[in-house]
């Protein structure tokens, strides 16, 4: 496990497949869907994309003026819709809301 979540937390922003999480954990895809379900009850996925809302969350909270679609391109989601229902769902607020706040 700590191996798989070192490498997620590592590489969040570059396209990541659960096959290559595995890998770097030495595990089978299906050993480690099994391992962050008993470890976190949440599965690799669900793992990476909770990292990667985190990450875009600081991002929109810096100083630094940027976008909402290019803060979610950087962090892994080709959606800016689906990017802004995750990240409605995570922080109560629509992500554009945070940009303006900082």
């Amino acid at each position: 496990m700590r191996r798989a979540i070192a490498h997620i937390e590592a590489h969040a922003r570059e396209p990541l497949t659960l096959d290559d999480i595995a890998a770097a954990a030495g595990i089978s895809t299906r050993g480690l869907q099994h391992a962050f379900r008993r470890a976190l009850d949440m599965t690799p996925s669900e793992y990476l994309r909770r990292v990667r809302l985190d990450g875009a969350h600081a991002e929109l909270r810096s100083v630094a003026p940027m976008s909402v679609t290019e803060v979610a391109r950087r962090w892994g989601f080709s959606s800016a819709s689906r990017f802004a229902r995750y990240y409605r769902e995570s922080y109560g607020r629509n992500p554009a809301q945070t940009a303006r706040m900082f």
